[in-house]
């Protein structure tokens, strides 16, 4: 259940599925090892890797600057970075 992320070199690394289009950005529990995450947003001009971004920050209380996303710029399968003290807070929202 915990194949979702990874901790390489001090940095949490997340895997996502992300899922464009909900009526509201939300967490959707875990699915084929990665983190299943609503999207209120359009997959267009990179409206949902931001809004993607900016609803990570909100939740774990990073700093937007400090998430990265590594992989999946235009796909919904995503691979994101972030401090790894970020993996309390997430862990925190998840129902597993």
């Amino acid at each position: 259940m915990d194949n979702w992320y990874r901790i390489q070199e001090g940095t949490l690394v997340v895997d996502i599925k992300a899922v464009p289009g909900a009526s509201k950005t939300e967490i959707a529990g875990i699915a084929d090892n990665r983190l299943r995450i609503r999207i209120a947003a359009a997959p267009e001009d990179g409206k949902a890797n931001a809004e993607l971004i900016a609803f990570l920050a909100k939740k774990t209380g990073i700093a937007k600057r400090d998430i990265r996303l590594v992989s999946g710029e235009k796909n919904r399968l995503k691979t994101v970075e972030l401090p790894q003290e970020a993996l309390q807070p997430l862990l925190a929202l998840i129902d597993l």
